[in-house]
């Protein structure tokens, strides 16, 4: 499988909503599911969580990929200054969702490419701040039964139902709260010698003589 430059692209990613943002750049892929430690580091920030987590996913699949170009994504949560990571119950999906509810939430997206032919890599996270309705208790049980969003940050889908918690989204990157920032992918592709739309010249390459 390649893609544009002759490169195999790989996904390293369990989520069938970053393969469906990925098939959005029309570049044959494959997917490889990383298995690593997704804990955060003791003080460190969300965004710095988001950005490393998305590279050790990259470098691991990377690990077992030849000549392939890696994409790892994260994701963290963080209202008031603590993290809110995946809840993993349905408790503590309630629990997130009533802290958040009426507030800002600023949800941090990390993505990261590692060229497993030379190690050469990249990362950056790109931050989207979120305004959640107040739901009564009530709703969001409902919305949690019929969600389970149980490994999404801060325990919302915004990809599915989740975007009814919703009031307002700011961010630079309209992409990145899926989880899956395209605008930096596909500046982050172009910089591996990708360059889109598959088969487009880069514009250095299309200025030479």
């Amino acid at each position: 499988m390649t893609s544009a430059g002759s490169r195999r692209i790989v996904l390293a990613s369990s989520s069938r909503y970053r393969r469906e943002q990925l098939e959005r750049l029309r570049l044959p892929f494959a997917v490889d599911v990383p298995a690593i430690d997704e804990a955060p580091h003791p003080g460190e920030s969300a965004p710095a969580t988001a950005e490393r987590l998305a590279l050790a996913k990259a470098h691991a699949v990377a690990a077992r990929q030849p000549d392939a170009i890696v994409i790892g994504a994260d994701q963290v949560a963080q209202l008031d200054g603590r993290t809110l990571g995946k809840p993993g119950t349905h408790a503590r999906a309630l629990e997130q969702l009533l802290a958040m509810r009426g507030r800002t939430v600023d949800f941090h997206s990390g993505i990261a490419l590692v060229d497993s032919r030379d190690g050469r890599w990249r990362s950056v996270c790109v931050p989207t701040r979120v305004r959640f309705r107040t739901l009564d208790a009530e709703a969001l049980e409902a919305y949690l039964h019929l969600d389970q969003p149980y490994d999404c940050a801060g325990a919302a889908k915004i990809e599915a139902l989740g975007i009814c918690l919703v009031e307002a989204v700011a961010s630079d990157d309209p992409t990145a709260l899926v989880g899956l920032p395209l605008i930096a992918l596909t500046s982050l592709l172009a910089a591996f010698g990708c360059p889109l739309p598959a088969g487009a010249r880069s514009v250095a390459a299309a200025a030479a003589p």
